[in-house]
């Protein structure tokens, strides 16, 4: 579809943690930006406060109103708006609200455009040794019997080739890595905590020896996990 000559959406990637991980080109469309919407306007408003890009209109766009906020971001495209989206930490989209209003702006024929930036799920497999050839990505792993019925898929053979990413709870991780055990393997994981963060921890071993590592401990913080691929656990 033809694109139109109006505004731009641009998806802009901000940091996970660590806010001197934003990039140049980040900041600069930030600045231009008439608008910004955000899943939580005080994070934005933490990160443009830091970088003195003051003033700024900011937005909420987050999964309970986004379908409500596209008509409205649609007539502001219109009218030749800079927009800006982006979600509490790494990249709209990714586990976070947006593709609804991406999807409207491509049907509709408003230029979408991105500014890449960290990510929890790359960062993860850089740190955590395993190759980043092969992955498969499952957001937040579900709870309860619908975690127990994909951990079964995974137990059939349907993920052998890859390795599994996926975010957890702090409160639900240690249920996780029993079930993973009880119905798939034990097979090497890698597990980071509160990553680019003052408090960031990464731990790596067999699933039953994280089990025994975090029995006692208070779990807190953003977590992603790392399931090594069969290949790895068979050559391990």
């Amino acid at each position: 579809m033809e694109v139109k000559k109006q505004g731009t959406l641009w998806l802009v990637g901000t940091p996970i943690g660590n806010l001197e991980d934003i990039t140049l080109r980040a900041l600069k469309i930030l600045k231009r930006s008439d608008i910004i919407f955000a899943e939580d306007t005080r994070r934005i408003m933490k990160l443009l406060i830091h970088f003195d890009i003051l003033n700024k209109h900011t937005s909420s766009l987050n999964v309970n109103n986004q379908s409500k906020q596209i008509p409205g971001i649609l007539r502001l495209l219109d009218e030749g708006k800079t927009i800006s989206l982006v979600s509490d930490a790494g990249m709209p989209v990714i586990s976070d609200p947006g593709n609804e209003l991406v999807e409207a702006c491509i049907e509709k024929g408003y230029k979408v455009d991105i500014v890449p930036g960290p990510s929890s799920v790359s960062s993860a497999i850089a740190l955590s040794g395993f190759p980043g050839t092969h992955y498969t990505f499952f957001g937040f792993i579900p709870r309860g019997k619908n975690r127990r019925r994909l951990l079964r898929k995974i137990a059939d053979g349907l993920y052998n080739n890859s390795l599994l990413v996926f975010f957890d709870s702090p409160y639900r991780l240690k249920d996780t890595l029993k079930d993973w055990l009880n119905i798939v393997d034990d097979r090497l994981c890698f597990i980071a905590r509160e990553l680019t963060k003052v408090h960031q921890e990464v731990y790596k071993g067999r699933v039953s020896q994280l089990i025994s590592h975090f029995e006692n401990e208070r779990i807190l913080g953003e977590i992603t996990v790392i399931m090594s691929g069969i290949r790895e656990r068979e050559e391990d």
